[in-house]
């Protein structure tokens, strides 16, 4: 008994640590890619002047914990995966079924490693990724409501929200606020104008009213189509700008506290929750999932098993979506929703799990083949 449990005791602590030593590769490699992407995106967005360039770093802040969940879950499921798959590559499981381990047995280790996880995720898919989402919006909301100035860039053209005015700036120096070389198209009164001026920048008067001056510079003024253009030279020439209003709207779903969806349940707000409750629970089934999926047949190949790996992942996600959308639009009863996925697939798990022990109870009854006797080997030990 004292040798059974001091098998035990190794099998689970070089199983975690494995896990837990592979988790924070895993993790890293996914955040760098998840924000990596998200800034690229973002880039995008401040260069279309969505939004002002200094507001890039907070968002994707929050896009960041945001995607957390989604990110640990994936940990989760790659890790153990990649662990198994490793253990049965390097025969490593032969030597722990040759010790008594069975395919069951694994499941301890994976959940001692998968429950504090999904506790985590289901921590930040409750409660920080909604506040996340409502703090982004509002940040989005601040950002709109901000002049256009604010998103002046060098070498960039830019539109107006209003589309009736194009700008571009040559140069831009924070020292002293002043662009230089500026360029603005307008339309106004149904005449096109176009203006050009060595430098410009920002006045502010006394009753709060901002205005964009241009020095030492000319007008040209016409009708689109017509060969007669008035010019005109200026000194000074000053253009109100209009502070834009904060848009007003109703909180998105996924910025509303669970606590809120709980209390008013709404086929929207059931929908919302489900997806929230679903992740930490997807994170537990798929982990499970990992280790009839880890297994490692050397005639069909090395990277089946993940490919299997990758549509369940992707099979799991979509019927999860699926689910939330039919909640949401009154096709799916909210109490049957809730669950009827995650039982689905722990169904699979469970029949994954049938297939590999019923595979391992036919390897064991196998009868040996007899040694065969070579004719060489038969007379050799005959005298002559």
């Amino acid at each position: 008994m004292a040798g059974a449990g001091t098998r035990a005791v190794i099998f689970y602590r070089s199983l975690l640590r494995e896990f837990f030593l592979t988790a924070s590769a895993v993790c890293a490699v996914l955040l760098a890619i998840m924000v990596t992407t998200q800034f690229i995106r973002l880039l995008g967005m401040a260069a279309g002047g969505k939004f002002a360039a200094d507001g890039v770093a907070a968002i994707l802040g929050f896009t960041a914990f945001h995607y957390l969940p989604i990110v640990l879950s994936l940990t989760l499921f790659i890790t153990v995966l990649s662990c198994l798959t490793r253990m049965h590559r390097d025969s490593e499981m032969v030597v722990w079924s040759a010790s008594g381990v069975s395919p069951q047995a694994w499941v301890g280790p994976v959940l001692a490693f998968a429950l504090p996880l999904s506790l985590l995720i289901g921590a930040l898919s409750l409660g920080l990724s909604p506040w996340a989402n409502q703090k982004s919006d509002e940040f989005r909301r601040q950002l709109e409501a901000r002049d256009e100035s604010a998103s002046v860039s060098a070498g960039v053209f830019r539109e107006s929200r209003g589309g009736d005015r194009v700008f571009f700036v040559e140069s831009v120096s924070r020292e002293d606020n002043t662009v230089g070389n500026v360029f603005v198209h307008s339309l106004q009164n149904q005449k096109a104008g176009s203006m050009v001026a060595r430098r410009g920048f920002l006045e502010t008067l006394e009753n709060g009213d901002r205005f964009l001056v241009l020095e030492q510079g000319r007008r040209y003024e016409g009708d689109p189509g017509s060969a007669e253009f008035r010019t005109t030279v200026f000194e000074r020439y000053a253009i109100r700008i209009e502070t834009a209003e904060s848009r007003s709207g109703s909180r998105p779903i996924k910025g509303t506290p669970t606590l809120e969806l709980l209390a008013n349940p709404v086929p929207a707000h059931v929908a919302e929750f489900t997806w929230r409750f679903g992740l930490p629970v997807m994170a537990v089934i798929l982990a499970l999932a990992a280790i009839p999926l880890s297994y490692v047949n050397p005639r069909v190949g090395r990277s089946l098993n993940y490919v299997v790996a990758v549509m369940l992942y992707m099979l799991y996600s979509n019927l999860l979506s699926i689910a939330q959308a039919w909640i949401a639009q009154g096709r799916l009863s909210p109490s049957t929703g809730l669950w009827i996925v995650h039982a689905l697939m722990l169904a699979v798990t469970v029949a994954m799990f049938s297939r590999r022990a019923f595979a391992l109870s036919l390897t064991h009854r196998l009868p040996r083949l007899p040694r065969l006797r070579w004719p060489w080997r038969a007379t050799a030990g005959r005298a002559d």
